[in-house]
């Protein structure tokens, strides 16, 4: 069962409500319910303003980073890398199409960037394994980063790429599902196990005015929409959009 207080069930109410219908609608009677969610799901979800956060009970658990290990890779030869505009690039690259070569290329080149962001955002379920592609995070942990991201790096080019992903990804996936389609998102980054569709794990990304909201699912694209929107059922335009 997702643990929430009222305050955060009126606080995203209200961003998808306004979002969905418009700068006049109003969250006043609103309903948003949050029902028991799978196992194979993860969900983490925090508002900036004021700052009211809520989880699944499985938000800490160490999953498979998949290509959200991207965001850490790209923050950190971006910020604390030799500044080139190669470096630059392929940080581009992996944000926006989620290019796997161009990750290992600053995975080589910053072997120690993934624990170092992790430590300097106090990140408690995000280490390296050696390479990038086998490393863990968390939803609570995505989400944390890019609250910050969001509150003391909006600038960063992080966002604005996740702003303007790629329709098709590098090796041909669609970058269409989970958190990108709920009410008010702005950027998305995806991640999903090797092959051309998303297959046995996929995990998604999102942020938006004042909120980010980050969801793991061990399952297919398919099923991490259909977790979402029994997790987020209310608003029936939430399930019409994740179908």
């Amino acid at each position: 069962m997702i643990r929430c207080r009222t305050a955060a069930l009126a606080v995203l109410a209200a961003i998808a409500f306004m979002m969905l219908a418009g700068p006049t609608a109003s969250a006043g009677g609103a309903q948003l319910d949050l029902v028991d969610l799978s196992t194979r799901t993860s969900v983490s979800y925090q508002s900036l303003i004021p700052s009211v956060r809520f989880g699944s009970d499985n938000e800490h658990e160490a999953r498979p980073g998949l290509s959200l290990m991207k965001l850490y890779l790209a923050d950190y030869s971006l910020r604390r890398g030799n500044a080139s505009d190669w470096d630059r690039t392929l940080a581009e690259q992996m944000i926006r199409f989620s290019d796997d070569r161009a990750a290992d290329l600053i995975d080589a080149e910053y072997p120690g960037a993934i624990d170092a962001v992790s430590n300097e955002f106090g990140l408690d379920s995000t280490w390296s394994s050696g390479y990038w592609g086998t490393s863990v995070t968390s939803t609570a942990d995505v989400a944390k980063f890019l609250a910050a991201k969001l509150t003391s790096d909006a600038k960063s080019p992080i966002l604005s790429w996740m702003s303007n992903a790629g329709k098709v990804a590098a090796d041909g996936t669609v970058q269409d599902w989970g958190t990108a389609n709920l009410p008010g998102v702005i950027g998305t980054k995806w991640g999903w196990t090797d092959g051309s569709e998303p297959g046995d794990e996929v995990a998604s990304a999102s942020f938006g005015p004042g909120f980010v909201i980050v969801s793991m699912t061990f399952g297919s694209a398919q099923d991490q929409n259909a977790d979402l929107c029994g997790a987020l059922a209310g608003p029936q335009l939430v399930c019409s959009l994740l179908a």
